[in-house]
């Protein structure tokens, strides 16, 4: 551990750690942000109301769509002059969210970003290799923090140009790699068609974030780069990378709780669930300055998870995100995830783990199509065809009894769907076009 004093600390110290920073965030927002004060002052609370992190939810949520409208520095809490680096949501699903940090802010950052190396494995002897982009996405500079607190020799080969960030693992032995999952498995696709051998290089764990991916997906990442693969996690408006991550148990993320309060609610009501139950994420900074956001909802489904670690970890854990409640998709009256698609097109063995979900309206009906790749020797063989059409039923069989929807499967070439080195895009909506 990173810090063994508050990443084993008792529940009941953990607490008032929570509460004493709460109360001073809660005076921090209500004292200089006039949204807060106004809905603050409209649900009747004061900060000095909240007698215990369990009164929580008797303040109001925070948006996206609040920092949208405020955009881009009305949501500070903090004058400019004590901010010193700002960073920008990837836009992705709207306008871009900006955010901003003091000092003390990316010191907290890279406190939460070590802890996480730490769990993975990682020392001052290590090569942390950084694929994630540099700039005002957070992933970059977030991580490259937290691996130089650590201590570690950190490369900042930020995205792009796969040919170099090969040359880079061999030549200067890079052993952490960090970077989306799906770039992870395009580098592992690249590994295997220049024929590099995995003894060739030094890598031994990677943490990978920014995007949904599955067990499955973990599996093909961890055999195609011969490494252990973890989970980290977080959100630019929260901090960045760092907000929770997996230890050598993979059993959930732990979450920085010194710094990140979470709650589980009922997307639709509001109502805080408890402990086990799936539903919306929520986060409340508690030690943040420039932008200390109350009772966040961050669409994210996921469920926290109490149980002592058997790593030694005291910090509530979170299950990894199954999907966003802004993401699922509504198809013919069943609510589907992408990642839930993904996860059964990883068990077929003939394909690969490239694909595009394509969702339209025919006749008044949602159709889905799922354009996935298959495997060259299935292309190749002597009865193609025959093969083709198999593995297209079972595929379409799995997809019925699992998510209990019918889909249109159409198995397409290897690298005929686009690949990112960001985020990747897995869904054409065509519906919102209609």
């Amino acid at each position: 551990m990173y810090n063994p004093e508050i990443e084993a600390a008792s529940r009941e110290e953990l607490r008032k750690i929570q509460y004493k920073a709460l109360i001073k965030s809660l005076h921090r927002v209500y004292d200089n942000v006039p949204l807060y004060k106004q809905r603050f002052d409209e649900w009747g609370v004061k900060p000095d109301d909240i007698k215990s992190v369990d009164d929580l939810s008797k303040l109001p949520f925070t948006y996206k769509q609040d920092l949208r409208d405020c955009y881009p520095y009305a949501l500070f809490a903090v004058p400019m002059e004590e901010v010193v680096r700002i960073h920008a949501s990837s836009g992705t699903t709207g306008k871009q969210t900006v955010v901003g940090y003091t000092k003390n802010d990316l010191d907290m950052w890279s406190v939460c970003v070590a802890r996480a190396l730490s769990a993975a494995g990682a020392t001052k002897r290590d090569f942390v290799h950084v694929s994630y982009g540099y700039g005002l996405f957070t992933g970059g500079l977030g991580i490259h923090d937290g691996a130089q607190l650590l201590g570690a020799i950190t490369i900042p080969a930020s995205v792009g140009n796969t040919d170099r960030q090969l040359q880079i693992f061999q030549d200067f032995g890079s052993s952490i790699l960090c970077c989306t999952p799906s770039y992870a498995l395009y580098l592992g696709e690249t590994i295997a068609e220049k024929k590099i051998p995995l003894e060739n290089l030094k890598l031994k764990a990677g943490i990978f974030g920014a995007e949904p991916w599955t067990e499955n997906m973990r599996r093909e990442i961890e055999t195609r780069l011969g490494i252990k693969a973890y989970d980290i996690y977080g959100l630019s408006e929260i901090v960045g990378p760092g907000v929770s991550y997996e230890c050598e148990c993979q059993a959930g993320m732990h979450i920085n709780e010194d710094n990140f309060i979470p709650e589980i609610i009922d997307p639709e009501t509001g109502k805080v669930l408890p402990y086990g139950e799936r539903g919306e994420l929520v986060f409340t900074c508690v030690t943040k300055e420039a932008l200390p956001l109350i009772r966040y909802r961050t669409r994210d489904i996921s469920r926290l998870i109490p149980d002592k670690c058997a790593c030694g970890r005291t910090f509530l854990r979170m299950e990894k995100p199954c999907g966003r409640s802004d993401d699922m998709l509504i198809i013919r009256g069943v609510n589907v995830f992408p990642s839930q698609i993904e996860s059964v097109l990883l068990t077929i063995k003939e394909v690969l783990p490239h694909y595009m979900l394509i969702v339209d309206r025919a006749n008044n009906l949602d159709t889905l199509e799922v354009k996935v790749e298959i495997n060259e020797e299935i292309l190749t063989s002597s009865d193609a065809v025959r093969h083709i059409e198999d593995i297209s039923l079972k595929i379409k069989h799995k997809i019925d009894s699992t998510l209990g929807i019918s889909a249109k499967i159409t198995l397409v070439e290897p690298n005929s769907i686009p690949r990112s080195q960001g985020k990747a895009q897995r869904v054409i909506d065509n519906r919102k076009l209609n």
